[in-house]
């Protein structure tokens, strides 16, 4: 957002149009005892290139890229590269919602599949999808895809879910089945992970 000041002769001007003598007038509905009787002890204000550079000296001291970072257990400490930052500026990236026009998209699509692929290897899955809004319908459409390959009714989710990913899955279901969701939530271990024997 840029800085814009008004000048002086802009706010006599709109002061005018609006009917006012002054900027004080403005304020003559609030009782005098609760108004300050002289100006705040401010610095004259910084035009707009004094302004931006003022604000770069206190960015710069704020700069933690020497410090020893232990977030997402070193993986978070890494290089991007510029040209990511840029690509990610392009509007089609900014939803994750799967466009229609394939004809017009082939580029979205393509950074889609190669996603889709990557999750598939990283997480060792058979097949990934990359066109859910979220997390919780992304858990819910998976409990409807695995019923419909498994002709199972019944589901069990990991107790390690958000809670609100099990509610959206109950909600799913609740719509389907005439006599209420038959979900069950599987235990954690002492370990915290999801006991897949119980």
């Amino acid at each position: 957002m840029r800085y814009l000041p008004h000048t002086p002769d802009e706010v006599r001007a709109m002061l005018e149009r609006i009917g006012v003598d002054s900027i004080d007038d403005l304020f003559a509905p609030i009782p005098a005892g609760h108004r300050l009787a002289s100006g705040l002890a401010l610095e004259p204000a910084l035009h707009e290139s004094a302004l931006i550079r003022h604000m770069q000296e206190l960015a710069a001291r704020n700069d933690a890229s020497a410090a020893l970072s232990f977030l997402g257990a070193g993986l978070y400490d890494h290089h991007i590269p510029p040209a990511v930052d840029q690509l990610l500026l392009r509007s089609e990236f900014y939803t994750a919602y799967t466009p229609y026009q394939a004809e017009v998209s082939q580029g979205t699509l393509q950074a889609t599949f190669e996603f889709q692929t990557l999750v598939s290897e990283l997480l060792g899955l058979e097949v990934a999808n990359a066109s859910m809004y979220d997390a919780a319908s992304g858990v819910a459409e998976a409990v409807l895809m695995a019923r419909r390959v498994t002709k199972r009714r019944h589901a069990v989710l990991s107790r390690a879910l958000h809670p609100e990913y099990v509610e959206t899955t109950r909600a799913y279901l609740g719509s389907i089945d005439e006599d209420g969701p038959s979900l069950d939530l599987a235990p954690m271990t002492d370990a915290g992970v999801t006991d897949l024997e119980a």
